[in-house]
């Protein structure tokens, strides 16, 4: 195929996109699910819009390209740039013109009106066959009216057509709110697409922790906020990251998690199927279809809350049986920032002061082996750890041994 900026499935170069930034790092004979002149396509197309974030370096077996995005220097997620480029007919961007050129004055006009005076205000100016038939027209009226752009009113057995936009609207006030709903918003490409309009964005903002892959879910999890909000099932098309098997789940959507130490997103669904609660990567979802209102929806929301009550992450384990776990801590003179840590991170745990400077925190979770991370963070600390699951104590005590081979020390296990 010829080589084109714009895009019509944006699906396959999401899939693309994966490929340079997530797991990166792979040679042009290494990437095997499309043919090679696929791949030069869709790389020069990436290449076009983030020319100044991508890299490569090469070694013995090829050269490898990927992209790199500094924080410090870059206020503005660069992959929302992939929404700017849908692909369009030469029909779709002249009725674009024109229908909004017809309806500029605030007027409203049905789609025969509208047919007639395109043919008669500005076609007729031009020699050719170019031309509209109604169908076509009111498809397109119905399109922009479900985008906003367009508001309809049934007068009798017609439908009247009107712009919805406000061209007095003065963004510039907003300038620094959308350049930070933007960042850290997980639909921050709406606030992106209001930035292109103003003639000085915002560059104010710079972040740590910048999670800007989740970019590219953002049509995935607007169609997954608007089930929630209107209480629908979905069907998922999905997409195991390592096998490539895809495979179908229908359920009821209940809430979005996100991570704060990675920024993944997941959707948290009743199962029909398997009749329970079941976590779904939000990168793992090609397309979801909106089904029909789910009636017991308020039953499930209930399941969902008793369900939180004992998650730590995203894990229920393999039988959703619960682990309970408990650490004891030591808090030195002036670490009462320990005792706030605790306090601030506990989620559903609970922490008991033992005495000025021993902690005990304890919780029923699905998974502790989830905890291990956030357990090793108080490291040089930990008097007693305690779990019903083994697995856990005797991996954290492992990761000690391991340390102390490394580093040296002790090597006391606890």
């Amino acid at each position: 195929m010829a080589y084109s900026e714009l895009i019509k499935s944006f699906e396959r170069i999401r899939s693309y996109m994966r490929e340079f930034y997530v797991y990166g790092f792979k040679s042009r004979e290494e990437y095997d699910a499309k043919s090679v002149r696929s791949y030069d396509n869709e790389r020069r197309r990436i290449e076009s819009w983030l020319g100044g974030y991508m890299s490569f370096h090469q070694n013995a077996s090829g050269k490898r390209v990927f992209l790199s995005v500094d924080s410090r220097r870059t206020p503005h997620n660069p992959l929302y740039k992939a929404f700017k480029a849908k692909s369009f007919t030469d029909k779709d961007i002249t009725l674009h013109f024109y229908i909004l050129d017809l309806l500029a004055e605030g007027g409203a006009l049905t789609s025969k009106e509208i047919v007639d005076r395109i043919y008669d205000e500005y076609l007729s100016h031009f020699s050719g066959t170019f031309s509209f038939d109604e169908s076509t027209v009111r498809k397109k009226l119905k399109e922009y009216e479900a985008l906003g752009l367009l508001r309809s009113e049934k007068r009798g057995r017609e439908v009247f057509y009107q712009r919805t936009d406000d061209m007095s609207m003065n963004l510039d006030s907003w300038c620094d709110a959308l350049a930070f709903f933007s960042e850290e918003n997980p639909l921050g490409v709406i606030g992106s697409f209001l930035l292109d309009k103003l003639e000085a964005p915002s560059d104010a903002f710079r972040f740590k922790h910048h999670y800007i892959l989740h970019a590219l879910d953002s049509d995935v999890l607007s169609e997954l906020l608007q089930a929630i909000n209107e209480k629908r099932a979905v069907t998922l098309a999905m997409r195991n990251l390592r096998s490539g098997y895809e495979y179908q789940r229908t359920v009821c959507p209940l809430k979005i998690y996100i991570s704060t130490q990675t920024g993944r997103q997941y959707l948290l669904g009743y199962h029909y199927r398997g009749r329970h609660m079941a976590f779904y990567r939000l990168d793992t979802i090609k397309k979801v279809t909106i089904g029909n209102t789910e009636k017991q929806y308020d039953k499930y929301m209930v399941f969902q809350e008793k369900f939180d009550q004992h998650l730590w992450g995203v894990s229920a384990g393999p039988d959703h049986n619960l682990d309970h776990i408990v650490m004891t801590i030591r808090v030195g003179p002036g670490e009462d920032f320990i005792r706030q840590r605790l306090e601030r991170e506990k989620r559903h745990g609970t922490v008991e002061f033992l005495d000025a400077h021993t902690c005990k925190f304890s919780a029923d979770v699905y998974d502790a082996s989830e905890m291990l991370p956030w357990l090793r963070t108080f490291i040089g600390r930990i008097v007693n750890l305690e779990c019903s699951s083994k697995y856990v104590v005797e991996t954290f005590n492992e990761d000690l041994q391991q340390m102390s081979a490394l580093y040296g020390g002790d090597g006391d296990v606890v």
